[in-house]
């Protein structure tokens, strides 16, 4: 059964003659195991089939004394000033009216669902592994017809029949909660909205805030998705130089202050969006910290640039790396202590809704269930919302069924918290290994990398000027050789180039990334010793040459 949906104000006894009010629980700090009890009392109406809901009814935080998000009018493209929304779908309002017979909308009967219930085996809390799960695990099962028969809010009549674009409130109402608890975005109007996954998310912003022939920018080293969804788009990315923290903010604002019609690419405006992944960049790794972050959110108040914060290893920050023979840091022991351990979203310094902030259940529960959600003003929620409608509409009801059962009715807040402390922890084994194996098996005075605090990828870095073909042979060249080796050799890691924001650019670096996520901890081994192979392999070295060369650095030292 679900938890209280709300709690009332009460008074308790002190003495026979005095008493004292229990405080309003909305208004004490949020805290995870309390949320429950902060839920607003609601309609049955709003939890039934293809019910329109908002995000802005789940808030604890009214947003008192906050400010109102700025407009972005201005940085619409002509497709989202046109569009309207789905015309069909805003008379689903009245289907909860009491008595209502309805003829209108084509929602097909429930009874011609061939399912009558549906069930899955979840970890128990904090019994997370998968052999924990075989013995301990506890069966979550959703009916049919729970809603009706007041055993649950959210059914498979309701979840498996059509819906919202914003995705159903029942999983929207956890969403504003986490997202509050997390966050604590400091503006009043930010709603959220579900996706079916950032790279969906990011292919609809760009839709609703650039024209053919813009410039975003990004990182100079970028998700490659995000480069060719612009790319069909007539968008360009302009990449930013980096360093091991990320995005060097001081070089984006002098591109900025530089930046005019005349003496730029094709002419384009001043670029007016910025895409980053603040958190286990991909490829590279790095992490923004938090005065980072503030001082890139600076420059793009100077500028007036909106941002959009790609976040989907946000919840992946690891355990500080202390060195391959030092003692695991131990995990944090509250869940304070974890919600504090974590580096400030861009989303929670934003005092002007200039940032989209898009989540994604992918790398911390599945991939599979192709549900996310933005963050962001009402304006921008809202027209996501009408282009939502219109093409993806809401993610799939079986999904958004399952992560319900288990992220509110069997997990709760405090529970979601554990099993990302569970799988902080195992990435931070992970992230270990690869390291472990680095330093054991690559050849130091060639390849150097710096230890990732977040994501699933190790951003290596080859000294090209040591290859003996060099400067005969170009990087580009080099790369070809090395990557096609460690194919011969029995690994595969992805060429640096392959990231470039701009597949124009022509960089001095040469990097490969390896990703730490899903091998097991022995492959993961002998792939680096098979890569480190190539590498000596390609520059005519070997590990005994290597060896004597550091003892006679040694000693000149």
């Amino acid at each position: 059964m679900s938890p209280p949906s709300a709690i009332d104000i009460d008074v308790e006894a002190v003495t026979d003659t005095q008493g004292i009010t229990i405080p309003d629980p909305l208004q004490l700090p949020l805290r995870a195991n309390e949320i429950f009890g902060r839920r607003k009392k609601t309609e049955k109406s709003q939890w039934g089939v293809a019910a329109p809901s908002s995000s802005a009814k789940f808030k604890a935080d009214v947003g008192s004394g906050k400010p109102m998000a700025r407009r972005w009018d201005d940085y619409l493209s002509a497709e989202a000033v046109r569009r309207q929304g789905n015309s069909l779908k805003q008379a689903a309002k009245y289907l909860g009216k009491p008595g209502l017979i309805s003829l209108g909308g084509g929602l097909p009967s429930s009874e011609y669902f061939p399912f009558d219930s549906l069930s899955f085996v979840a970890p128990s809390v904090p019994k997370f592994s998968e052999a924990e799960t075989k013995t301990d695990g506890v069966t979550v099962t959703a009916g049919k017809h729970d809603l009706q028969e007041e055993k649950g809010i959210f059914d498979i009549s309701t979840a498996f029949n059509y819906g919202q674009g914003t995705g159903s409130a029942q999983l929207l109402r956890w969403i504003t909660e986490h997202t509050e608890l997390v966050h604590h975005p400091p503006y009043q109007d930010w709603l959220c909205t579900m996706t079916v996954g950032s790279t969906s998310a990011l292919d609809m912003v760009l839709r609703l805030m650039t024209e053919p022939g813009d410039y975003i920018l990004s990182e100079e080293y970028t998700f490659a998705t995000a480069v060719e969804t612009a790319s069909p788009m007539g968008v360009k990315v302009f990449g930013v130089p980096m360093d091991a923290e990320g995005l060097l903010p001081e070089k984006m604002d002098e591109i900025l202050s530089n930046w005019t019609s005349a003496t730029t690419p094709s002419g384009a405006r001043k670029p007016h969006l910025l895409y980053t992944v603040p958190s286990g960049q991909n490829p590279t790794g790095a992490t923004q910290g938090a005065q980072r972050r503030r001082d890139i959110y600076t420059v793009c108040q100077k500028h007036n640039i909106y941002i959009l914060e790609d976040e989907p290893y946000y919840f992946l920050q690891m355990q500080p790396y202390t060195g391959a023979d030092a003692p695991d840091v131990p995990p944090p022991k509250t869940h304070e202590e974890f919600l504090t351990s974590l580096v400030p979203s861009l989303l929670s310094m934003d005092v002007d809704g200039r940032v989209m902030r898009m989540d994604s259940f992918s790398k911390v529960i599945s991939p599979g269930s192709r549900v996310g959600w933005i963050t962001a003003s009402e304006q921008i929620v809202e027209k996501y919302r009408m282009h939502a409608d219109v093409s993806t509409q809401g993610p799939s009801g079986m999904s958004q069924l399952i992560l319900f059962k288990l992220l509110d009715e069997h997990w709760g807040h405090g529970g979601f918290l554990d099993w990302l402390v569970h799988i902080r922890m195992e990435y931070t084994r992970r992230r270990n290994v690869i390291l472990s194996a680095c330093e054991t098996h690559l050849p130091r005075s060639i390849v150097s990398w710096q230890p990732p605090m977040a994501g699933m990828f190790h951003w290596l870095r080859i000294d090209y000027t040591q290859h003996p073909s060099y400067p005969s042979k170009t990087i580009p060249e080099i790369e070809e050789e090395i990557f096609l080796r460690v194919i011969d050799h029995g690994a595969l890691v992805m060429r640096g180039s392959w990231f470039y924001a701009n597949a124009d650019d022509r960089h001095d670096t040469l990097f490969f990334r390896a990703t730490y996520a899903a091998a097991p901890f022995e492959r993961i081994t002998e792939a680096i010793r098979r890569f480190g192979e190539a590498v000596r392999e390609s520059f005519g070295i070997s590990e005994g040459l290597e060896e004597e060369g550091r003892e006679k650095k040694k000693l000149k030292v």
